[in-house]
């Protein structure tokens, strides 16, 4: 049916009292108009809600044990406010409990979460014993109820467990810096210095490139008998050591240099008449003894080295040998020096060395109880000599090596006091091996043989077996081995002799009962064989040390020895005792 005046007239009337009925309700309406705000989440195409659950507003939710929670699939009320000051589990009297019925309750921890290695375990699961390292300390088991509490047991810098605590720790200490303590804001971590191997050995100074350590010990004590002789006579002694070291720090070629030295004088003289007997020991035994060299070393290229030393041996000879003479005022003194230059080749694992060497001794003139004065210039002679080494390494701590070396003697006097011509050719060959195992035992052993030839035929040939070594055995970290033997061919005065073959040997056992007291152990043997002659002497040395390191300068040391000559010649054996206490100051 078309649509006529009339229609249209009847639609326009029913949109106009719409229209006003609208009007109507908006008038009576109390509701402020609000706005859609702008926000990054307007264009959200999620269908349940377009603003994203990190921007809802906390709302509370009946009946759950949580204050407050997000339900991002909720809708929000704009009616509903919040109040933190609120109890969540209170709740409107006119808003119904929410229903538990088919939900299962979550709670914050899952089973057996809680339950400590001895606890309970719903699961019913097994548990895995925990894992050592190798030697590391087990828990113990742990004490009944009422049993207090372990104490922390001391430890060291490097970890160790140790059975006291020193005064040192518990003392009264100076506060440090907060730069020194590590305790600025900050600061950078200092790097911690390693345990000192030494902690009462000497520092040294620095001079230039060289670093400089000096000690002297002084002592005093008494010595049952200091002339070695077979009827003894005590007196008291005093001993005076001096040392120096130097060492250079260079980055290439090395010098270094190390002068020892002792005096050993006595509070009065021998009788020239003990017992009715002429004294076969000098008047005054005072005695000098001095050891010193010199090494460097310049390194020509990466595998060739020059190599020299210089050498100085001052001493007098043994108190009861046979070279002294009778009605001696005091000791002549000797000297011997010399020199050895040569040269390092390292041919990767193979080292070559070799070089010529030349030594004289010097002995003074002897002084006689009358007055008169006896000449020692048939004893002065010049020894000229080489030797060579090969070694070979191994490995790494196992260096064998097989050394040779010959000289000459050339005596200023062509005959000697009695006669002889004492001018002689020797030399010696030895094979050994010079070896570092782990820093437990490390040194040099050699076995070989050694002889010596003379000019006059009356004197014999003297040779026999050689046996040279240094070891030193690390029993413990507290306890060190030292054994030393030495093969030497010494010159003598008596006549038809050729020589004295010399054996020694020194077993040595040093122990720390702390790192400021030690206790050392010497035993000394030693054969003198005179060639030509029917004189043999045996030698025994038995000493016992004790050093208390008060500091790195000052350590006291009292030193109680025994020394026993026995011969095969009558009233030519001896016994003696030395008992001395000292000081020794160092640096």
């Amino acid at each position: 049916m078309a649509a006529g005046p009339a229609g249209g007239q009847k639609w326009c009337a029913f949109l106009s009292r719409a229209a006003f009925a609208c009007l109507v309700l908006i008038a009576l309406d109390e509701t402020p108009g609000r706005a859609q705000s702008v926000t990054p989440d307007l264009f959200n195409p999620r269908r349940t809600t377009q603003v994203a659950p990190d921007n809802l507003a906390i709302r509370q939710i009946s009946g759950s044990p949580s204050a407050a929670v997000l339900d991002p699939n909720a809708t929000l009320d704009p009616n509903t406010t919040f109040d933190p000051n609120s109890d969540p589990n209170k709740r409107k009297a006119n808003q119904p409990a929410e229903s538990r019925i088919g939900k299962v309750p979550v709670y914050g921890l899952p089973a057996a979460s809680g339950a400590a290695d001895s606890g309970y375990d719903s699961r019913n699961s097994k548990r895995k014993p925990p894992k050592y390292y190798p030697a590391q300390a087990r828990p113990k088991p742990p004490p009944g109820p009422g049993t207090p509490p372990p104490q922390p047991r001391p430890v060291n810098l490097s970890g160790q467990l140790r059975l006291s605590i020193p005064p040192s720790e518990s003392a009264n200490k100076q506060p440090l810096p907060p730069a020194m303590a590590d305790t600025v804001p900050g600061q950078p971590q200092r790097r911690r210095l390693k345990i000192d191997d030494d902690p009462f050995g000497a520092v040294g100074d620095y001079a230039g490139s060289f670093l400089i350590k000096s000690a002297v010990e002084v002592s005093g004590g008494y010595d049952t008998n200091p002339g070695r002789t077979f009827q003894p006579h005590g007196l008291p002694s005093w001993v005076v050591a001096p040392e120096f070291l130097a060492v250079s720090d260079w980055e290439r070629h090395a010098l270094v240099a190390d002068l020892r030295g002792s005096f050993t004088g006595y509070g009065g003289s021998l009788p020239p008449i003990i017992d009715g007997q002429i004294n076969s020991a000098p008047l005054n035994v005072d005695r000098p003894d001095f050891t010193g060299h010199v090494d460097g070393r310049l390194d020509v290229t990466e595998d060739f080295d020059l190599t020299a030393q210089t050498r100085l041996r001052v001493a007098t000879d043994n108190p009861g040998s046979p070279n002294i003479q009778a009605g001696l005022v005091g000791y002549p003194i000797y000297a011997t020096f010399g020199g050895t230059f040569g040269f390092d080749q390292r041919f990767n694992r193979l080292q070559i060395s070799a070089g010529g060497t030349f030594d004289r001794t010097v002995y003074e003139d002897s002084t006689l109880t009358d007055g008169e004065h006896s000449s020692n210039d048939d004893r002065d002679y010049n020894q000229y000599g080489g030797i060579s080494r090969v070694s070979y390494e191994l490995k790494p701590g196992l260096k064998p090596f097989v050394e040779v070396e010959g000289d000459d003697r050339v005596h200023d006097l062509q005959f000697d006091r009695s006669g002889f011509q004492r001018d002689s050719t020797g030399g010696y060959a030895k094979a050994g091996s010079s070896f570092e195992f782990s820093r437990l035992l490390t040194g040099e052993v050699a076995v070989g043989w050694t002889e010596r030839t003379y000019v006059d035929p009356r004197l014999n040939r003297l040779d026999g077996l050689l046996t040279s070594g240094s070891l030193i055995w690390s029993v413990s970290g507290l306890t060190t081995a030292k054994f030393i033997t030495d093969t030497q061919i010494a010159e003598t005065t008596l006549p038809n002799t050729s020589g004295i073959f010399v054996h020694t040997y020194a077993f040595e056992v040093d122990h720390d009962f702390r790192r400021w007291l030690t206790a050392i152990g010497k035993f000394t043997y030693g054969t003198y064989d005179y060639e030509g002659d029917i004189r043999k002497d045996k030698t025994y040395s038995v000493e016992g040390d004790l050093i208390y390191k008060m500091t790195r300068n000052l350590w006291i040391k009292g030193s109680l020895r025994h020394d026993i000559l026995d011969s095969n010649v009558p009233l030519a054996s001896s016994n003696a005792t030395v008992v001395m206490l000292g000081v020794r100051l160092q640096n």
